[in-house]
């Protein structure tokens, strides 16, 4: 039976303060586990605004209601607000995650600036701003991290090097259509990649005639072909004002008969040896602005 691992991005303060809470109450309520990978160090999502300029950006802050997911205070992080620092405010939302069950994981230390700089920056840098995140997941979690899953869809050479350096399991760290090694230059990497393979909630609505009232049914389309899937969620939106969406996602998913759980129970499902390997690079995606990480041809 296919399985669906579910993925939760926790981007910003207000997301682990309250969306995590109610995305554990909502998963509790279905006797499932999820991965939460959480953002650790300072929220400065208004800083993210300066995209306005990028192509694409502006409508889809216009047509996914940002303000209204995302709060005013949250948008002035970084700007007019000095950025709080989420690990530091919210480590018990985090290890009430963990407490409940779920797996948890690095998404990242400061969200903005790892997803609008990393895929340009050197090894130090990059190095830099993963130790920190790693650091501060063991001073919350007491122990280090397993998972990974960059801010943003973004990444670097170096960046998949250090997640093998640095002791990580697994990662999520693009988007492509299946499990894979990665490849950089000769060298292919032992931390298996399990990209995001269905659109977000913000990929779709506002397309096509998409709303939030029939978006679900457009999601299990997708998801119901008989594969392995990976769903990348947001704190902020199914945890927020989206959560009717993703309660339509669980039921319809668990009717379908499907096995939905952790990145790391998908990843424990893999025959390691059979897991084909790829290039990695950056490509686009329907519904996002700008280049993100993709699986590339087959190496």
């Amino acid at each position: 039976m296919p399985r669906i691992a579910l993925k939760v991005d926790v981007d910003t303060l207000r997301g682990t303060l309250e969306g995590v809470p109610a995305l554990l109450r909502q998963l509790a309520r279905h006797r499932l586990r999820a991965t939460f990978l959480f953002s650790l160090g300072p929220d400065h999502t208004g800083r993210a605004l300066k995209r306005i300029f990028r192509p694409g950006f502006l409508a889809k802050v216009r047509r996914t209601s940002v303000g209204s997911n995302y709060g005013l205070k949250t948008l002035l992080y970084g700007t007019l607000l000095p950025g709080p620092d989420i690990g530091l405010r919210a480590a018990e939302p985090m290890r009430a995650t963990w407490r409940a069950g779920h797996e948890v994981g690095v998404h990242t230390w400061d969200h903005v600036l790892w997803q609008d700089h990393v895929a340009r920056r050197d090894r130090a840098w990059t190095q830099r701003q993963l130790q920190l995140a790693v650091q501060r997941f063991g001073d919350v979690f007491g122990r280090p991290p397993e998972v990974h899953g960059a801010a943003g869809w973004q990444m670097n050479e170096s960046a998949y090097e250090l997640e093998q350096e640095l002791g990580f399991r697994i990662a999520s760290d693009g988007r492509g259509d299946a499990p894979f090694l990665p490849r950089i230059g000769e060298r292919v990497l032992q931390v298996p990649q399990l990209p995001t393979t269905l659109p977000t909630l913000d990929e779709l609505i506002g397309l096509d005639g998409i709303d939030a009232g029939n978006v679900a049914s457009q999601l299990l389309r997708l998801s119901l072909d008989g594969r392995d899937h990976v769903y990348t969620l947001h704190a902020e939106l199914e945890g927020g004002q989206l959560a009717p969406v993703f309660e339509a996602l669980l039921q319809g998913w668990q009717a379908a008969g499907l096995r939905i759980g952790t990145l790391g129970q998908q990843a424990a499902a893999l025959d390691r040896q059979a897991l084909p390997v790829r290039r990695v690079g950056m490509g686009t995606v329907p519904g996002r602005s700008g280049t993100l990480a993709v699986a590339l041809a087959d190496a």
